[in-house]
């Protein structure tokens, strides 16, 4: 009782000299772990696509995936409130940030209509190594987000990175492809077999790393495939 009240008062000093402001207006926060506040976040740019069959992000894996159905929640563009939150969840260790959007790309697919099926999540995984330095694969945060909100399962250990590539930031669509191809592996087949499978990741460019995870799943033989993404950088 004690401790608590003076880890309460302590925090309530810090914040006191130390404010946390929201990124987007500024606003003192009440909440360490929140990068922005709820009046930011309700303005970030929906793309609206979960109620749009053939929207831009199906039209990137034509001729190249079998895809049921695909969307990414927002708009992403360099400098923007949205770029901050998910630099803050990749690189400052704050997955609270991952759980906030994943939670409104839940409520944005559970509410569309391109989503009808009860989904396996799936969330791109990373290669060990580098998961164990950032100490967690930001799209399986955006997963359990979703998760949260529209009562579907999630699996983090069904399909594996098992080779390293270098960043994918500076590539082509091509550099992209060769670069990650085959570095995709099914750990548990039957995890994933007659399942209506989404696979998640944080931001969609050239679809590169998603066809080829993608194509890896469907060696097991699921029910579908479907793509949702955090967000787009058309």
């Amino acid at each position: 009782m004690i401790a608590s009240l003076i880890k309460e008062r302590t925090l309530d000093l810090l914040h006191l000299f130390y404010p946390h402001l929201c990124a987007g207006c500024q606003s003192d926060l009440l909440s360490v772990h929140d990068p922005v506040c709820p009046l930011c976040i309700a303005s970030l740019p929906e793309t609206g696509f979960e109620n749009i069959a053939g929207n831009p992000i199906e039209k990137i894996f034509y001729g190249r995936i079998a895809i049921k159905a695909a969307t990414a929640g927002f708009y992403f563009t360099k400098g923007s409130l949205l770029q901050y939150i998910i630099h803050a969840l990749k690189y400052e260790k704050n997955q609270n940030a991952g759980v906030i959007l994943g939670k409104l790309l839940g409520n944005q697919l559970k509410s569309g209509t391109l989503f009808t099926n009860e989904y396996l999540l799936v969330p791109v995984p990373m290669h060990p190594g580098k998961e164990k330095q950032r100490g967690y694969n930001q799209a399986a945060i955006i997963a359990e987000g979703i998760a949260k909100t529209t009562g579907w399962t999630w699996c983090n250990d069904a399909v594996i990175k098992a080779t390293h590539t270098d960043t994918q930031t500076k590539k082509g669509r091509n550099d992209r492809w060769e670069n990650i191809r085959e570095v995709f592996q099914l750990k548990k087949l039957s995890a994933l077999k007659d399942k209506h499978v989404l696979l998640i990741d944080d931001v969609l460019t050239t679809g590169a790393t998603l066809e080829a995870c993608g194509h890896c799943i469907l060696k097991s033989e699921p029910a579908s495939l479907s793509v949702a993404t955090l967000a787009w950088a058309s």
